[in-house]
């Protein structure tokens, strides 16, 4: 099966968050299970930098699969020379597997996958997902109307969660939709010890992801101040330097902000926090929830995230995101074995969570979609 990924950036371009971290694991496990995987993306990093990447050749990744890195034009994701790669990559590939929106490879991709009869499997990655904040709304809907006319028949929209399915289906009522979570590694090193927690008694909350209104973490520190105990918060994650400096202007002393933390960095943060808390007006799936769970970190998340699981799996609680409610959750949570939480979470994405298996129900769809796709 050989699978072309068009997206208008990749890893490792973690500026732009959880999607970058999932679509490259997804890569990987793609190819440890077969299927030949090549990327057709840019060298963005963010609104004004680029990656430091060879743009002249592809580049294999892990010895596992290829990534053509194309230069972009100034800001954005627009690359005339991803526009004129994108027709042999296209007549190369069984699969076309758009990610993203609106972006510049989006339109190109749909007519090329229509003019050569291939079929499509596209991610939003909870674009087509709206919150009170969104922006250019009509803008959007004049693109997605353009999308909708442009897209192959028997496209299949690749969606992370129930929420992002019905919002999405909404937007392209042609398309059929499919839920395939992310998914995440779960290892037996550094488990956490049950003294591991409140060891000093102060509880040690931990944000890491994109600094964005979107977020709610005006919603977070509020509710931070409204706490009757001893407490940290660790902000982990950068955005907008505009909206990164008031952020920093709203912080007390019990607040870091740390930057961009990645790697062992990262996992480093977690094993020392008490909880995660992700208070976002709106995710189509929340990676880093993921992550904190496969370090035994229990969380606390809001309702516009689509992880109610935590509750019934016994390792966070799924809550409201305005600061009164946050805070009650907070203290709550402080109140519960949280050890034992961590060991619940850890071995829910284990079970129904790993990368192997996600990997499998997506080869899985692409060989149905292909199958539907040559009977057309």
């Amino acid at each position: 099966m050989k699978v072309l990924e068009v997206v208008p950036s990749f890893y490792p371009a973690h500026i732009y968050g959880g999607p970058i971290q999932s679509l490259y694991h997804l890569c990987r496990s793609l190819a440890d299970l077969g299927c030949d995987v090549k990327v057709l993306t840019t060298n963005a990093n963010g609104p004004r930098a680029n990656l430091d990447v060879d743009t002249r050749d592809e580049v294999e990744l892990d010895g596992r699969f290829r990534v053509r890195y194309c230069r972009r034009l100034l800001f954005g994701s627009v690359s005339w020379r991803m526009l004129l790669r994108l027709p042999s990559y296209a007549k190369w590939a069984d699969v076309i597997h758009l990610t993203s929106v609106y972006s510049f490879p989006t339109l190109p991709a749909l007519v090329l996958a229509r003019l050569l009869g291939k079929p499509v499997v596209w991610s939003p990655r909870g674009s087509l997902q709206r919150w009170q904040g969104s922006s250019r709304v009509a803008l959007k809907s004049f693109w997605e109307h353009l999308c909708r006319l442009l897209a192959p028949p028997g496209m299949v929209l690749h969606v992370t969660s129930r929420d992002e399915a019905i919002q999405s289906a909404k937007k392209m009522p042609g398309a059929r939709t499919i839920v395939i979570t992310n998914g995440i590694h779960v290892t037996g090193a550094g488990r956490r010890s049950p003294g591991s927690f409140l060891p000093d008694g102060v509880l040690r909350l931990v944000y890491i992801g994109r600094l964005h209104p979107i977020k709610a973490l005006e919603n977070l520190l509020s509710a931070c101040r409204l706490l009757r105990m001893k407490w940290t918060l660790c902000i982990a994650g950068t955005g907008e330097p505009e909206y990164v400096e008031d952020l920093r202007s709203r912080i007390a002393g019990n607040i870091q902000m740390l930057g961009p933390i990645l790697g062992q960095e990262k996992d480093t943060l977690l094993k020392n926090a008490d909880l995660l808390v992700l208070p976002s007006h709106s995710e189509n799936f929340g990676m880093v929830v993921a992550e904190a769970l496969a370090q035994g970190v229990p969380v606390i998340a809001a309702h516009g995230t689509p992880w109610k699981g935590l509750e019934d799996h016994h390792c966070g609680i799924w809550t409201a995101n305005d600061p009164a409610s946050l805070a009650a959750a907070i203290e709550r949570a402080a109140s519960m074995p949280l050890w034992q939480m961590g060991e619940a979470g850890r071995d829910w994405m284990l079970k129904e969570f790993s990368w192997q298996g996600v990997a499998g129900k997506m080869s899985e769809l692409y060989s149905e979609v292909q199958q539907h796709a040559s009977r057309l």
